[in-house]
């Protein structure tokens, strides 16, 4: 049988050719792939195929002896550490795997949450319209916790740059309360865009520097 057919997209781990076993002509080997949910698809696609003068045959093998356990054992036992020590690796350089924890690059926890696709420029000329933004903020953050200050960059009269501008600064008493408004916020749709939330550098808010 050839291993190209038998491995093909599968990714096969080894083919066990049995040289004295035969049934009448019938020639048997065993096929074992790395990842053993595949097999099923295997036997589907190879059941019944024909090659040259011949039909195959393709069933899952059942175990007969503790040898051939021990063999599949051991293969998943390598597979399964394997996959432990990627995660562990990826964990390590910032990422995570699915089911490993929350996706992305890992952040540093702060006090501050910097909001952005919440507001644009021209929602901040009006000094009414800039103080409704600035309220329905304090309300909607001060849900997660103690909010002790919300900053939210505008235009200027003479049309100086502004750093920050469109972006939305909650500063919480605390981490946690921070957290919680990032895990809640961040995703929302509002005016047709989706809210992105990260925490920002302390020290740099503390100072005014909102263009982070």
């Amino acid at each position: 049988m050839s291993r190209h057919i038998i491995g093909a997209s599968l990714r096969l781990s080894r083919v066990l050719v049995s040289p004295a076993v035969r049934h009448g002509t019938l020639k048997v080997c065993f096929c074992v792939y790395e990842d053993q949910g595949v097999t099923d698809v295997a036997c589907a696609a190879l059941n019944g195929l024909k090659m040259g003068d011949k039909t195959l045959t393709v069933r899952r093998a059942s175990v007969s002896n503790g040898q051939m356990k021990s063999e599949q054992d051991t293969i998943l036992a390598q597979a399964q550490q394997h996959i432990a020590m990627q995660k562990i690796a990826l964990q390590i350089g910032g990422f995570n795997l699915p089911g490993a924890g929350v996706g992305g690059p890992t952040e540093v926890p702060t006090k501050v949450l910097c909001l952005t696709e919440v507001v644009s420029a021209d929602d901040l000329m009006d000094d009414g319209e800039y103080e409704d933004i600035l309220e329905d903020m304090r309300e909607e953050g001060g849900k997660f916790g103690d909010l002790t200050n919300v900053v939210i960059p505008r235009p200027n009269a003479n049309g100086d740059q502004v750093h920050g501008l469109g972006k939305v600064f909650l500063e919480y008493a605390d981490t946690n309360a921070c957290a919680k408004a990032k895990e809640s916020l961040g995703g929302r749709k509002f005016g047709g865009n989706v809210v992105t939330a990260v925490y920002y550098p302390e020290d740099r808010f503390f100072e005014n520097d909102y263009g982070a």
